[in-house]
């Protein structure tokens, strides 16, 4: 596996290479110290994936890569050195542009958690490179609005919808993002959100989100209240479940399928305490986090969304709900938004039509 390292700092530059060559699957191949260089050096090597710094000299790293994706679509991962709110934003631009996921950067030889995040950066960098990427610029441009999936009109009417909870890992923070962004301003139920992200990243993520999207979203506290057209996304470190009072409980449990927060926590409460008044959501992702707790969502009767293989940066999580019969329905991220408004309107109907009838 080829591997392009851009850097502005040599000794970042150097520590990275270090870190990555230490795995015998992949060879570095190249640097670049700015975002020119980037560019002249992917269409000159023509690496298997790029690791893409942003805050750099004559073209930053958010152009950098809006051109790559433009001229010659490359696997690229942002490699962050900072985690303050503001110094991430544009590494969620860079998402946006076509970058497939981010990573903080590894901490330095002899740091505690040396291993752990030198680990976390191979293991990245090295899936990211089996993903086939597609030129951003016709797709971003294009008038054409995409072919969206609908249910079916024989399909019964559901319960009233009083919950939204999605689950998200690689890839999701452009896919949530597409269906905050694309749901009714009147959206009248809360939105609960885990989405697997590097400690630090999750104000910032929450920020981006709200801005881009047009919906309110917040980190979620502890004992809040799940009001209508809100969004909630996990903080860092808490394991997020929901409570009968509609409020949000977080609590620093133990770790579930090695992660904190878990899609797999947050589903189970919502299967007690929602049953057939939820929709669940899982969305890109690797690994199996959420899709069994997504099959007791459906069996306690709530409705069940799952992205389809070819929307998905990493088919992990949903294809393993897939696998055990946990989805009602599998769409790209434009019919899952569709969905979520068409099953909420309906189960509004629904409870405004039996109160008449009492």
């Amino acid at each position: 596996m080829k591997v392009l390292v851009v850097e502005d700092s040599p000794a970042v530059q150097e520590f990275l290479i270090h870190v990555l060559s230490s795995d015998p699957e992949i060879q570095v191949i190249g640097s670049a110290r700015d975002g020119e260089e980037a560019l002249e050096a992917v269409k000159r090597q023509r690496p298997d994936i790029v690791t893409m710094d942003i805050h750099m000299p004559k073209m930053n790293g958010l152009e950098a890569t809006r051109r790559i994706m433009e001229t010659v679509p490359t696997p690229i991962v942002i490699v962050s050195g900072t985690s303050k709110i503001h110094g991430v934003e544009p590494t969620f631009h860079a998402i946006e542009a076509g970058a497939l996921a981010f990573v903080q950067r590894p901490k330095g030889l002899g740091h505690p958690a040396y291993e752990a995040t030198a680990k976390d950066f191979v293991e990245t960098v090295k899936l990211m490179s089996e993903v086939k990427v597609v030129r951003r610029w016709a797709r971003l441009r294009s008038d054409k609005a995409p072919a969206v999936p609908s249910l079916q009109t024989s399909d019964p009417l559901p319960a009233e919808i009083r919950l939204v909870a999605i689950g998200a890992s690689t890839g999701g923070p452009l896919v949530i993002q597409t269906i905050l962004s694309r749901l009714p301003k009147n959206f009248s139920v809360p939105i609960v959100i885990v989405q697997h992200m590097s400690p630090g990243f999750i104000e910032g993520f929450a920020e981006w989100l709200g801005h881009s999207s047009g919906f309110p979203v917040r980190v979620a506290a502890h004992g809040e209240a799940l009001l209508p057209g809100h969004a909630y996304i996990a903080p860092d470190g808490f394991q997020m479940s929901v409570e009968r009072n509609a409020r949000i409980g977080l609590r620093k449990d133990e770790l579930e399928n090695g992660l904190c927060p878990s899609v797999s926590y947050l589903f189970r409460s919502v299967a007690k305490i929602y049953e057939q008044k939820a929709i669940g959501v899982l969305l890109t992702g690797m690994g199996k986090d959420g899709a069994a707790e997504l099959k007791l969502m459906k069996e306690q009767g709530a409705i069940t969304l799952v992205q389809d293989k070819e929307s998905s940066v990493v088919h992990g999580m949903p294809g393993e709900a897939i696998l055990l019969e946990a989805s009602t329905y599998v769409f790209p991220p434009e019919g899952i938004a569709t969905a979520l408004a068409s099953l909420v309107k309906a189960g509004s109907s629904l409870a405004e039509a039996r109160k008449g009838r009492l």
